[in-house]
């Protein structure tokens, strides 16, 4: 799947930004989709939209940004850059960043209605056109629903475009999140429904629309106001469930936590989404971002770091904890000249703000003699892994028995023993499993969803507050540690785009 990248590079390449969805007009010519090659190569142009600077580099920037567990170096090394003291303290404003994630995911928003309004499906394909077809629309739902989870859990009411623009129709108003979950489901319900494995290694499966639903299910669950009529808590935890277990089983863990994040582990028995790079096709700049200086020979700016609390805290649950090495970067030998460097923990004089926080690991380039701009790392969106603890979340709020089943198989392989806590009853439970995401997942893409999706309180009592609450003791300090928002109605949701809001006429 790498090699599709080079050639849609030029095939599919178009900018956009705002609702207006000015796509490149190959994604209007309705004749792209009747061939089966030309509307599977406009498939691979659906996931290279995925792949480009605004709805990969930009994406994880302002997702882990906004979740609470991370700070920057970007635009200064303090704690009270731009960065710093907007996104990443939790006081989101009118940022570049997510104002080009915003067009980059209506980019491929549009991509996938060309699709959807123009192939051609079946009930039931017998014809190996007829199941390319097929599959291809489905990826076009599941990209769709998709995008859409990203947008209304980062946004809240968003533009619902289900269609390709006109001179009559440029513009829409704010759908409803209640209105968008619902489009979600019936997309990610398309998805089951159509992909089939037509594509081949490197794409997902129907199982990755199952895993959507599960996520979407286990959002409405806790979240009463978005519960369609007749539905309670209850109810979507069970249907969370049902889609997860339909997963179960069809992957598995690798042994080794820290080959998910090098090019060697790509596609792996654990991957369930997982997006294709290709240093090639110049399409990925990841490692030239998130690597630290000198780490690798050339092209470092180490934009990630990981909130120290966040660290110790992980280290105090699980000091022999496999996947630290895996997550963290704390100490190196430069590249270019083989010097020690130190960060926090190795380090202990936090003397300035870039050396009194452990990088992130994962997104790191592992070559360390790379020194080109673009790099060949997959970026995984979905694993197993993430699946296993939904069903221990689910599971033990439904009380079937099941938590451990599936819990286990994560503790194990990380190599640690189940916490007290998970044998404390079913709000100790709660509360233990909602910290092992951010053990298993940090910096994924799920951590500020995940923080979250149990609502303010929540996230204040078990993110935030256990962050600041330690500013100003010990070794924790103001001008080196990041306090974040406390205030409900910056923490939550990020503000609409000024593009957006300038350029649609439905938006006031």
């Amino acid at each position: 799947m790498k090699n599709f990248k080079v050639i849609l590079l030029f095939l599919f390449a178009g900018f956009f930004m705002s609702c207006e969805l000015d796509e490149e007009p190959i994604f209007l010519d309705s004749s792209i989709y009747q061939d089966p090659n030309t509307a599977s190569a406009a498939r691979d142009g659906i996931y290279e939209a995925l792949t480009s600077y605004d709805t990969q580099e930009r994406r994880l920037f302002v997702i882990n940004g906004f979740s609470g567990l991370f700070g920057t170096g970007k635009n200064g090394n303090s704690v009270s850059n731009t960065n710093n003291a907007n996104l990443f303290s939790l006081k989101p404003n009118y940022d570049n960043d997510s104002e080009a994630l915003w067009g980059g995911l209506y980019t491929t928003i549009s991509r996938c209605n060309g699709a959807i309004s123009n192939v051609s499906t079946v009930s039931s394909p017998t014809s190996a056109d007829e199941i390319t077809f097929n599959d291809v629309a489905g990826h076009a739902y599941f990209v769709r629903a998709w995008s859409y989870f990203s947008l209304v859990r980062l946004w809240g009411s968003v533009p619902l475009w289900l269609d390709l623009p006109s001179s009559e129709s440029l513009n829409k108003a704010l759908s409803t999140p209640a209105e968008v979950y619902a489009q979600i489901i019936s997309d990610a319900q398309m998805a089951q429904s159509l992909m089939n494995g037509d594509a081949g290694v490197g794409y997902p499966k129907s199982h990755a629309a199952s895993m959507l639903l599960a996520k979407v299910y286990s959002t409405l669950a806790t979240n009463p106001s978005l519960h369609a009529s007749g539905m309670n808590e209850a109810d979507y935890w069970q249907m969370a469930y049902d889609e997860a277990l339909s997963v179960y089983g069809h992957y598995s863990l690798v042994s080794d936590y820290s080959s998910l994040f090098t090019v060697q582990g790509e596609n792996s028995s654990e991957s369930i989404f997982e997006l294709q790079i290709s240093e090639a096709a110049a399409n990925s700049q990841m490692g030239r971002n998130y690597t630290p200086f000198k780490y690798k020979m050339g092209m470092h700016f180490g934009w990630f770091s990981v909130n120290a609390s966040f660290y110790d805290h992980h280290a105090a649950t699980y000091p022999n904890d496999l996947r630290i090495a895996g997550t963290y970067l704390s100490e190196w030998n430069r590249a270019d000249n083989g010097n020690r460097v130190f960060v926090w923990p190795v380090r202990t004089n936090r003397n300035n703000f870039r050396n009194a926080h452990p990088y992130f690991f994962k997104f790191v380039e592992k070559d360390t003699s790379h020194s080109n701009q673009f790099n060949s790392q997959n970026i995984v969106v979905y694993r197993y892994a993430d699946l296993l603890l939904m069903l221990a979340e689910i599971s033990n709020e439904l009380q079937n028995g099941q938590e451990m089943t599936y819990l286990n198989e994560v503790l194990n392989r990380a190599g640690v023993s189940p916490r007290s806590e998970y044998s404390a009853g079913q709000e100790s439970f709660r509360d233990a499993i909602m910290e092992e995401f951010k053990f298993e997942l940090l910096g994924e893409g799920e951590d500020a969803h995940n923080n979250r999706r149990r609502g303010f309180q929540y996230f204040l009592n078990h993110t935030i507050k256990p962050h600041n609450d330690l500013i100003g003791t010990a070794h924790y300090t103001a001008n080196r540690d990041i306090t974040l928002s406390e205030d409900e109605s910056q923490v939550m949701l990020l503000p609409i785009p000024l593009i957006e809001i300038n350029t649609n006429e439905l938006i006031d």
